[in-house]
């Protein structure tokens, strides 16, 4: 089971679409759901107290984590095309795309952000704090409103490269396999990851190679964004690059500062600033050239800014869909 190119092309619109209208199912069987425990079940065999504070130990089973989660994750993925594709071409292409689609989350991260806009625009800081933060992995109890609109914001713009460009890249390159890959890969880091003393060591291989993965798709999202700005009315293109060139570097992330650089230079926001992980306080390079202060409707605005990216790589697709 090989597609072709042109075959991956329409496949990964098809996914787009499917994103667009379907959104992101929280079944019990998502994949993610899946992989989320699988990981959870392994750290807690493979990582002890004891074994957390030891470098050698610790990265050597951080490692072991890592590829047998993304070696799982291909492989069964594989085997489900294969599979399918062998009952049918048609219900290769069917499930395919569906699980490519799984792999993206336009409409999820819509959905995300409009559950913290609707109480902030009702004026209940509490409830928006709660939804804030189910997307953001900073202390959400002590936020004031612009602090949560920021949250909101910095979180939509990041994860147009981890909710969208980069699977869809990947799914561009291997299909479904590798798009899913890479999914595992990314829910490793946003559950390993950390740089604290639980996961200094055991976390460091999965931290790195989610930024190796996105090393590449977190650059054609700045640019993406760029254009996008361009076309939205009331953002500015120029800001946008800009504000990557001077500040994107500044981020402790070598690719999360790309998107929301450009996101605040687009918008005319100040992004970045103090935040609390686990009760400690991180203060983050600001980003951006404010004309003024952040508001609610900028929540928005980030979702015009990731749905704009996301036109703009389907019809790429799509055009190179009726070249190829």
């Amino acid at each position: 089971m090989i597609y072709s190119f042109q075959e991956l092309l329409l496949l990964s619109a098809a996914a787009i679409v499917i994103d667009w209208v379907v959104g992101d199912p929280k079944w019990p069987t998502h994949p993610v759901i899946l992989i989320g425990r699988w990981i959870g079940w392994l750290e807690q065999r493979l990582m002890t107290e004891a074994r957390r504070s030891k470098p050698v130990a610790g990265r050597l089973l951080g490692i072991v984590l890592m590829l047998s989660t993304l070696l799982l994750s291909y492989g069964i993925m594989w085997g489900i095309v294969w599979t399918a594709d062998a009952v049918h071409p048609w219900i290769g292409y069917a499930v395919s795309a569906w699980f490519i689609s799984s792999t993206i989350a336009v409409k999820g991260l819509k959905d995300a952000a409009m559950l913290v806009y609707e109480p902030l625009k009702a004026g209940d800081l509490s409830k928006a704090r709660q939804y804030v933060g189910y997307i953001v992995g900073r202390d959400t109890s002590g936020l004031s409103e612009q602090e949560v609109i920021r949250a909101t914001v910095e979180t939509v713009s990041e994860n147009t490269v981890d909710a969208f460009v980069s699977p869809i890249l990947y799914a561009l390159i291997g299909g479904a396999p590798l798009a899913m890959l890479y999914r595992a890969a990314n829910t490793l880091d946003s559950m390993v990851g950390y740089r604290n003393d639980k996961y200094r060591y055991f976390g460091w291989c999965s931290a790195r190679t989610d930024d190796l993965l996105n090393l590449i798709p977190a650059r054609i999202a700045g640019l993406l964004m760029v254009a996008a700005a361009w076309l939205i009315p009331g953002m500015s293109a120029g800001k946008a690059f800009r504000s990557v060139i001077k500040f994107a570097h500044k981020h402790p992330s070598p690719n999360s500062g790309i998107p929301e650089a450009a996101a605040a230079g687009a918008m005319g926001i100040e992004l970045g600033g103090r935040n609390v992980y686990f009760g400690v306080a991180s203060e983050r390079a600001r980003m951006g050239y404010p004309t003024r202060p952040i508001t609610i409707e900028d929540s928005k605005s980030a979702v015009v800014l990731l749905y704009t990216v996301s036109v703009l790589i389907g019809t790429g697709v799509l055009l190179l869909w009726l070249v190829t």
